[in-house]
This record gives C-alpha cells, structure tokens and sequence, in this order.
C-alpha cells in the first residue's frame, strides 16, 4: 500500500510533528517521509483541516466468535471496528465456550491473521467464567492473551480474585474487573434513583458497583498486583480509583464512551436500545466520569461495543439484552462529551496500548503506519447502511452525529469511510 497524505494535522504525543501541518507518505505500509510538502506519483488522500493520530484500541467489546457468531464475527466486527478508527481491540471473552483456554486463544489470533485490526483476545479469569476455579491462565498468557477477565460477569467470590491476582502477578500480567456486587444489584435492569422509581423499575444501586471496587481495591493492595477496573459508571468509583491512584496503587480503568454523554432520563420511554450494563447513571455521574478523564482518574475510553440480534433488543424493556455497538460512534460520543483532541487521542490511542503492554504507534519516519484520519468538526448520518457491524442495535442509528473517522490505516491495509 504506496499513500500520500497531504496536509494533515498530527495529533501524537509521541510524535516530534505534534500539532504540526505535514505531508506523510507511506509506501509498502510503512511511514518512509513526513515533511512540509512531498511530491510522489502514489495515491493522495487530502487531509487539510483534518487530524492525524496513531489508530485506536479498545479494550472492552464483543465479538460473537467463537460460537455467538449470529451477533457479530470477526469479518463484521472489525470492519465496523476499522470504519470507527479502532486498528486494535481487546477482544472479552463473553463467547461460546468462553475464551477461557489456549485454544481458544489460538484461534482467534489465526483467524484474525492479515486483519487490518490487531486482535487481542482476553482470557477468563475462572473455567468456563463460572466464578469458581481458575481457568489456565499461565497457558493463554503463553498463547498471546495479555489480560484475563471474565468478562461480564463480575469476581464474586473475594478468594478467587487474591488468588487470580497473586497468579498473574508471577507473570506481568494484568487482572480485569467488571465492578458489580451481584447481591447488591440482584436482577433489576435500571439505576436506582429518580427516573427508576417514575418508571416503576426496581433500580442497581451505585452501591454494587462502588463495594465491588472497594473490595479489588484492597485485594490489589494486599497482593501488590495490577488490577483494572472496565466501564466505571459512578461518582464515588472515580473517587474511590482516584485515592488509591494517589496511594500508589496498580490501578487504570476505563469508561464506556456512552456513559459519558447519556443519562438514565433516556429510559424514559423504555426504549430497550438504551438498556446498557452498567446501567445509565445520572448527570451527576456523567460530570464526575469526564472530571476523572480529564483529571487522570479515568485512563481510557472503550466502546462497550456489545452486538445483539434483533429478536434479543425489539422486546420489552424488562426481558431484552443489555448492550449497544459502538465501535462507529465512539469517536463522536467523546467529541460530544466535550473532550479536547488531545485528551481523547490520549484516552483512545495512546493509554489503553499502555494498559495492555503493547506497542504504542507513533507518527514518526521507520514506523508502521497504525493511523488514523478523521475531521473532528464533520458531520455525519449514522445509517444502516454505513453501519458496519452484522447487528444494528445502537440508539444513534438514523442521528446526525459529529466528528466522523475518513481513513484507517494499520497492517499495510487501507480503508475509506463510506460515509
């Protein structure tokens, strides 16, 4: 793949272009020449007025395979993943079996071999994410698994996450946990507040959430361990993660790009594609999420990208599945949050690699060219038809959103927005 770039924008804080106006020419999938004006006979994609930064990574979505493959597969998945300017994703393990063992790991890794997206498959923490033994971990690890999580199923058993702690920690690697104390949070789909009692919903007290946290909080203390903590929701998890930051604890996490801009007055018509897990929260909640972004609190932004048949979200509210995608809309959810560029190249690019202990592109000569190109201040019909992914259910399908990904680039591979 020969590319020439003009006039783009850098935002890379790794980079010594950083906010500088340049021309990048590619060729054969590496970055060979970035300076003020290059003249070369290859294909120009003009990017004046738009911006250049290293291609995401999320560290939190679902892809239906193995075995869920009716939802979403990796074909679907990373193109709709590719089209929202992600070229890494972690990959949960909320498949059928579970990625809990080499195997699985193994396979993904072949399956998504050539892919313009880099496929990182997370291993389970417990067989089967049964919450009850520990799945072989050392064995994914050795495979190419680079965190272990049960995915959404929280750790309830206190015990079993020490002990997946202490065990990762002979190896460097890191412990997800997806924060719900499931005593607490029982069977109720919404969060507990105003909106939840107008609608005559039982409601998931923050309390579920900020317990669990308080507990890995002092589990990863005791163990001197890496722990982080997917799709924090409430006010008193940032300050909780906060002050344990400041203790010099082992701690990132990360927040769904919805939770930022939604609130759980949405649900006020019971519109199940808004039926999110955590639930939505308040404004309260929302404030305090983009503090901890900006502050340092929170270290990145995910897609939460979740794909479900229709048959399992046009039903009534109370008996769907929880979940959107994402992929396409993250860029413009953080846009819409009120993020600076920098910030949300910060939280999407550049930490979660970090977190996870994979390169970190970098716009410079030598590189490969993992980018992205996109126009913060376009706008642009989120549509079925340029909706990328096998599912469709997202609330901003048919919604004119802004800032809007144009090219992707990673693994000498190419694609244009079709939007």
């Amino acid at each position: 793949m020969n590319l020439l770039i003009k006039s783009a924008t850098i935002v890379d804080p790794n980079s010594s272009f950083n906010h500088q106006v340049v021309d990048i020419l590619i060729k054969n999938g590496t970055i060979t020449e970035i300076a003020k004006e290059i003249n070369a006979d290859v294909v120009v994609f003009d990017a004046k007025g738009k911006q250049l930064s290293p291609g995401f990574f999320d560290l939190n979505c679902n892809i239906g395979e193995l075995g869920l493959e009716t939802k979403e597969n990796l074909q679907t998945g990373t193109a709709a993943a590719a089209a929202g300017g992600f070229t890494g994703i972690a990959l949960m393990p909320n498949t059928q079996p579970p990625i809990h063992s080499k195997s699985e790991v193994e396979y993904l890794l072949n399956r998504a071999k050539g892919n313009l997206v880099d496929v990182y498959p997370l291993g389970s923490i417990s067989h089967k994410r049964e919450g009850k033994d520990l799945a072989e971990m050392y064995d994914m690890y050795l495979s190419g698994a680079k965190a272990f999580t049960d995915g959404n199923r929280p750790v309830q058993d206190a015990g079993l996450m020490e002990r997946a702690l202490l065990y990762t920690k002979g190896f460097e690697a890191t412990v997800f946990s997806y924060p719900e104390d499931t005593a607490i949070a029982g069977k109720a789909k919404v969060n507990e507040g105003e909106t939840s009692t107008l609608l005559g919903m039982k409601g998931i007290p923050s309390l579920a959430e900020e317990l669990m946290i308080a507990r890995d909080l002092y589990l990863a203390e005791y163990t001197d361990s890496k722990i982080h903590f997917s799709t924090i929701s409430t006010t008193r998890s940032v300050e909780l993660i906060r002050d344990a930051k400041k203790k010099g604890l082992k701690v990132t996490c990360d927040v769904a790009a919805h939770h930022l801009v939604l609130t759980d007055e949405a649900l006020a018509g019971f519109d199940s594609l808004y039926k999110v897990k955590p639930p939505l929260r308040t404004s309260a909640d929302v404030k305090a999420l983009i503090r901890g972004l900006k502050d340092g609190t929170i270290d990145a932004i995910v897609s939460q990208h979740t794909p479900h048949e229709i048959e399992f979200k046009d039903v009534e509210f109370e008996v769907a599945e929880f979940g959107i995608i994402g992929f396409q809309t993250t860029l413009s959810l953080a846009l819409k949050a009120g993020l600076d560029i920098d910030l949300i190249v910060q939280k999407l690019a550049i930490n979660p690699r970090i977190i996870l202990d994979v390169e970190v592109p970098a716009i410079a000569v030598g590189q490969k060219a993992n980018l992205v190109i996109f126009d913060k201040d376009a706008e642009w019909v989120y549509s079925k038809e340029n909706n990328r992914s096998k599912s469709y259910n997202s609330p901003y399908i048919g919604q004119t959103l802004k800032g809007q990904v144009l090219l992707t680039c990673n693994n000498n591979h190419l694609l244009k927005s079709n939007t």
